[in-house]
């Protein structure tokens, strides 16, 4: 794997790299490399990594010491390879990595590592709820939006609880993972959805009600 994080140095582009960058408010730098270009590049090393049956953090560390932001994609890509190896003693780990240089970028995609750690080993759960109340804002969007895509798989109760601990706040990034969160479980569970709007429609910001409510029906009551 380290011989693509050296490869992926030699593909800089300077122009793209500006671009990239913008978009990112200028947080971090980028080598200019886009997503797809990064992932074939990747594909045959991460086939080979996979059948090693272990998980190389000192690849992880190496990607995310690096000041490149396609790193930091590189060792999220790595993760989700190996994620069939990841054991409920990473996710100490993982957490380290969430709260490293955090924007929605990385924080996102490392979320979904994290939703499979936690369907492979439950008592995760616990350590979702306590994300959720973190200091960090991105713990606690984490925490938020692990849940998404699980379909019938999602907790409910987790998930209340999760977003019950959130409400209340004027934090962009929390109310917009809240909306996105129910927005996405309303396709699985349209009543429950509405259920939770209407219960708590005075704490939440209309940010989450707006997102939340794109697969409902128009319920003028909750905006």
């Amino acid at each position: 794997m380290e011989e693509v994080y050296h490869l992926l140095i030699t593909l800089q582009d300077d122009v793209q790299s500006q671009q990239m960058a913008a978009y990112m408010r200028d947080q971090f730098a980028f080598l200019g490399i886009r997503t797809p270009v990064r992932r074939q590049v990747a594909k045959s090393a991460l086939t080979e990594a996979k059948k090693s049956g272990r998980i190389d953090w000192s690849f992880v560390e190496l990607c995310w010491a690096s000041d490149f932001r396609e790193h930091h994609y590189l060792a999220i890509d790595y993760l989700l390879t190996m994620s069939a190896h990841l054991k409920k003693a990473d996710l100490p780990k993982i957490e380290q990595l969430l709260l490293i240089d955090p924007w929605w970028d990385t924080v996102d995609a490392l979320s979904g590592v994290v939703a499979k750690m936690v369907l492979q080993e439950p008592t995760l759960k616990s350590d979702m709820s306590r994300w959720s109340t973190a200091d960090s804002i991105w713990l606690r969007r984490s925490a938020i939006i692990h849940q998404l895509l699980l379909k019938e798989q999602t907790d409910t109760d987790l998930l209340r609880l999760i977003l019950w601990n959130n409400l209340g706040t004027k934090e962009f990034f929390i109310n917009k993972a809240i909306g996105w969160s129910l927005r996405d479980y309303a396709k699985t569970d349209p009543a429950w959805v509405r259920l939770f709007l209407t219960t708590y429609k005075d704490q939440l910001a209309p940010l989450s009600v707006r997102e939340a409510s794109k697969h409902l029906d128009h319920c003028s009551d909750l905006t």
